[in-house]
């Protein structure tokens, strides 16, 4: 029998439902909206609680949410759709565009105030940078004396910046690399250097790229680095459970959303809906292509969705165990995505060859090509791991998959 012929049992969608509302009737989550497809078809919808806890607005089908880290996708499609058309190959030095990237310095010791450092040995690649082997972190991961000096540059928090893409490279370069470039796996902001990549490149600007590339031909017309003021009633309040504060408090109103940012985050800047981002996931689903609309051949597609850690190896075995927007343990990493390559060390149902990421607020998706099933999970809890939702959602999903009647 062929995956192909397996079906989704409707009725046992309630085990999932039932978790997640569980979530928002005890006060963690403020609301959830569920998409789950399989070959293409919705098989699968829930929206449950709000969007404005305090004012009562509903969830609903068309809701707005800053979908953060799930932006690193879309820049990777983007990016490696110039691969396609010959304007770099994967081992290119960064610096060949980005000249402020040259002379780092990576960590060797000391503290924040004191840094040891030594001059890298290797130059950063767009292969690293797509893979987050590059050195770089996130200011928000309090787990490293680099972290900190992150947060003292104003680089990879959620502080929202008050500089441009362009100004990034240069606190960029004056700041060391956690590691030699290729040796670890590090989460970090090697996709926003991702989208600095695109817009020299191309010569536009990351958000008019994005655009004109991929949200226009796919129809993704409420995704964008924010929303239009016609939408503000759509956006959804941004909530936080974070030490110091009481469980999901409002830290950002749903009008944020519609304020156009100076820097285009290409790691974490998108906004947009379930919807929308499904038709993303198709795209991948079907090998680069959409309603006649081909973005990627499916061969780029195959290389970006394969585990390119050296010697086949995890995330969890490259260094890095403080933060991912996935379960490390059995994930290797490709061109943009996390890869599940070993279902058992990762305790899931997913089929091997599942590719897959998430957001800070708790938003995630992923791609099965085995099952040809898809999933869309959103709503607008930060940090996004505070809960363990991913695995809810791969459990209570994948149970309902079963043979044909």
């Amino acid at each position: 029998m062929s995956t192909k012929d397996l079906i989704f049992d409707s009725q046992r969608f309630t085990h999932i439902d039932s978790v997640l509302h569980r979530y928002v009737d005890e006060g963690k989550l403020p609301g959830v909206q569920l998409a789950v497809t399989h070959r293409g078809e919705v098989v699968h919808r829930d929206c449950y609680g709000h969007t404005d806890v305090d004012a009562g607005t509903p969830v609903k089908p068309d809701t707005v949410y800053r979908i953060y880290s799930m932006t690193k996708p879309i820049v990777s499609v983007a990016l490696m759709m110039l691969f396609e058309e010959g304007h770099f190959l994967l081992d290119d030095p960064v610096t060949n565009w980005i000249p402020e990237l040259a002379d780092l310095q990576v960590w060797t010791g000391g503290t924040a105030d004191a840094p040891e450092t030594k001059p890298a040995e290797t130059p950063i690649t767009i292969h690293h940078l797509l893979t987050h082997t590059a050195g770089f972190t996130y200011g928000f991961q309090y787990a490293h004396p680099v972290d900190e000096l992150y947060r003292r540059a104003e680089v990879g928090d959620f502080v929202v910046p008050t500089y441009d893409l362009d100004e990034m490279m240069v606190r960029l370069g004056k700041l060391p690399l956690l590691f030699e470039p290729g040796t670890q796996w590090g989460y970090s902001v090697a996709t926003d250097v991702c989208g600095a990549l695109v817009q020299r490149i191309s010569g536009e600007r990351l958000d008019d790229h994005v655009r004109r590339r991929i949200l226009d031909p796919l129809g993704m017309v409420d995704t964008g680095f924010n929303a239009p003021e016609e939408s503000v009633d759509r956006c959804s309040v941004l909530y936080a459970t974070l030490p110091g504060l009481e469980p999901r408090t409002a830290i950002a109103p749903a009008a944020a959303m519609t304020e156009a940012p100076l820097l285009l985050s290409g790691g974490a800047g998108l906004v947009g809906t379930t919807d929308d981002y499904l038709r993303f996931a198709h795209l991948l689903l079907n090998g680069g292509e959409l309603d006649g609309v081909r973005l990627l051949s499916p061969r780029t597609l195959s290389l970006m969705t394969r585990n390119h850690l050296p010697d086949g190896r995890d995330m969890n075995s490259m260094g890095q165990a403080t933060f991912s927007e996935t379960e490390m343990a059995g994930m290797g990493f490709g061109l943009g995505f996390g890869v599940l390559i070993d279902g058992a060390a990762n305790r899931t149902l997913a089929a091997e060859g599942t590719f897959a990421w998430g957001g800070a607020a708790s938003t995630a998706f992923w791609v099965d090509p085995a099952t040809e099933v898809c999933m869309v999970f959103m709503t607008q809890l930060l940090p996004s791991n505070v809960y363990p939702l991913r695995k809810h959602l791969q459990v209570g999903i994948y149970q309902a998959l079963g043979n044909p009647r």
